[in-house]
């Protein structure tokens, strides 16, 4: 009887834990989403190295289309959605399924979790601003955390510049759920922590270097600094090393789809002249 009444307890837990989760996730298709998500986490056990586990499920998602603005919906949820992907949703989604395996999980269920955890500050889904939009905000709350480390300042050049992040207030038009005023006071608040941030980059014009290249290891998220007044990132994506030489795997808007650079990640940048340098991000493992 005790046994039975425990095993009751346990049916209920789990149940209990699917219909709050299932409260807070928007899938874009729930079949296909789930079932490829337990499929790929199962792959990714068999993968030893934290790096090959990123690479192994990157390379899974090239030429997948790139759609912008997926996450916004009203209200907030934790939007699962394999089959559309920006450069932000791209990376999340690769760093969610990788942390899942390195905990040796293989549900679904673990990856929104895990999800959640690397894109809402805290890891707590709280409405629209709880979203770590900015990617300095992203960098130092799962930092904190103990998700992800910046390793930018390992490198052997990098530098210093300091920004005042205030795009999407000073923006507002071009968010949606910013015209609701609740949401644009929290925005404001946590915009005034970032007054005159210091953050390390490494200077595009170094990418060339010899020194540079070697220190990146495939798998690395970088995160590409923008000249935009008032902005930090405006792209993320992540290094393939091709014998020895970095390449950029991401979803480029420009080309519609999941894909590596057609040339290498220091050309790349020099092509983009909005774009002042990189971060670079590891998963903390």
């Amino acid at each position: 009887m005790k046994r039975y009444a425990i095993t009751l307890l346990i049916s209920f837990a789990i149940l209990q834990f699917h219909a709050i989760a299932q409260e807070k996730v928007r899938f874009h298709n729930e079949t296909s989403d789930t079932l490829k998500l337990n499929e790929l986490l199962v792959e990714c056990q068999g993968i030893k190295k934290t790096g090959d586990k990123i690479m192994a499920m990157a390379h899974h998602f090239e030429g997948t289309p790139y759609v912008g603005h997926t996450l916004e919906g009203d209200p907030e949820m934790v939007t699962v959605n394999l089959d559309e992907l920006d450069c932000t949703t791209f990376v999340e989604t690769v760093l969610a399924l990788v942390y899942t395996a390195e905990e040796g999980r293989t549900s679904w269920r673990d990856y929104v979790y895990n999800l959640e955890r690397l894109r809402y500050r805290g890891g707590n889904l709280d409405g629209y601003p709880s979203r770590l939009h900015y990617i300095s905000d992203w960098i130092i709350d799962n930092s904190h955390r103990g998700n992800l480390q910046e390793v930018t300042n390992r490198f052997p050049l990098y530098n210093h510049t300091t920004r005042t992040l205030s795009f999407m207030t000073e923006n507002r038009d071009k968010y949606k759920a910013l015209a609701d005023s609740a949401n644009y006071e929290r925005m404001k608040g946590i915009e005034l922590g970032y007054y005159s941030h210091q953050f390390p980059y490494i200077k595009t014009v170094d990418l060339r270097k010899k020194e540079t290249k070697n220190a990146f290891q495939s798998g690395d998220v970088v995160a590409l600094v923008t000249s935009l007044k008032n902005l930090d990132v405006t792209h993320l994506g992540i290094i393939v090393k091709k014998d020895g030489e970095p390449y950029l795997l991401h979803a480029s808007s420009s080309n519609g789809k999941v894909e590596v650079s057609s040339v290498p990640f220091d050309e790349f940048m020099r092509r983009n002249r909005s774009l002042l340098g990189v971060r670079v991000i590891r998963l903390k493992n």
